[in-house]
């Protein structure tokens, strides 16, 4: 089985594969603070949770906004399951041409990248990460990686919004029945939710329209699911899109170094 390790700023999502099939997936809180045996233990304990045996890992692949615990990972998978882990980064192959400066690109949008492609082709494509940052990335109808947009996130936007206003407070984040507002609790939830709808419609548009107007649409993220209730901009919702690229490409390479 392959251990898939996706370090974002916020949280950690982890997967399992077996062959193609995911079996398994988590979500546990980014820490810095945590040691890789901290980290391990939770896995191990989420592993068996769902009746898998940690014996049974036995690869890795990564990427991570966080570069401090790729050192942390890569500890625990040597460790724990006695492999060497797979980090995507520059240099990595992944069969996608870029046209953006390599060391400013994180590697999730990469990863993503590849796995839009494998799975929601034909190019041209626009994917939207809505996480910690509301990320938007363009793929040519070539396949190749052109660049893309990045906003605040849903969540860094709320929580701004609450802080740093006196009279604000913090809300469930639902659509409301109507864009206008009749109290606080309703306005903030219609400037948030259809604010975001509006952002990520707007957005993909302004891609569209430079891509030629025919490019699908890909939303994966923690908030993309919200997201995509308050509108019908998606052809696709995939919130494991990052963990199948990191398969992906894991395979990709494995056949290449044989």
């Amino acid at each position: 089985m392959l251990l898939a390790v996706d370090i974002g700023n916020t949280n950690i999502d982890l997967g399992v594969f077996e062959g193609q099939e995911l079996r398994a997936t988590w979500r546990v809180a980014t820490d810095m603070e945590r040691l890789a045996d901290e980290y391990a233990v939770s896995l191990i304990t989420l592993l068996r949770a769902d009746g898998l045996d940690p014996s049974a890992i036995e690869a890795a692949a990564m990427c991570s906004s966080v570069p401090d615990l790729v050192t942390v990972f890569d500890q625990l998978c040597r460790r724990y399951f006695g492999v060497q882990p797979l980090v995507v980064g520059p240099g990595t192959h992944t069969g996608v041409r870029i046209f953006y400066e390599p060391r400013e690109l994180g590697a999730d949008r990469v990863v993503d990248v590849v796995a839009a492609l494998k799975l929601y082709g034909p190019p041209p494509l626009i994917i939207v990460d809505l996480g910690t940052a509301t990320v938007f990335d363009a793929v040519s109808a070539k396949g190749d990686y052109l660049g893309g947009a990045i906003a605040p996130g849903i969540g860094i936007a709320a929580q701004a919004l609450y802080e740093r206003t006196a009279k604000l407070y913090r809300v469930e984040l639902e659509h409301p029945k109507a864009a206008i507002g009749k109290n606080t609790v309703n306005a903030i939830q219609s400037g948030i939710m259809s604010g975001y709808v509006a952002l990520v419609e707007g957005m993909v548009a302004r891609f569209q329209k430079e891509l030629g107007g025919s490019a699908r649409v890909i939303g994966t993220g923690g908030w993309a699911k919200l997201i995509a209730a308050g509108t019908s901009v998606f052809d696709h919702v995939d919130t494991n899109l990052t963990l199948s690229g990191l398969r992906i490409i894991y395979e990709a390479n494995r056949v290449e170094a044989s």
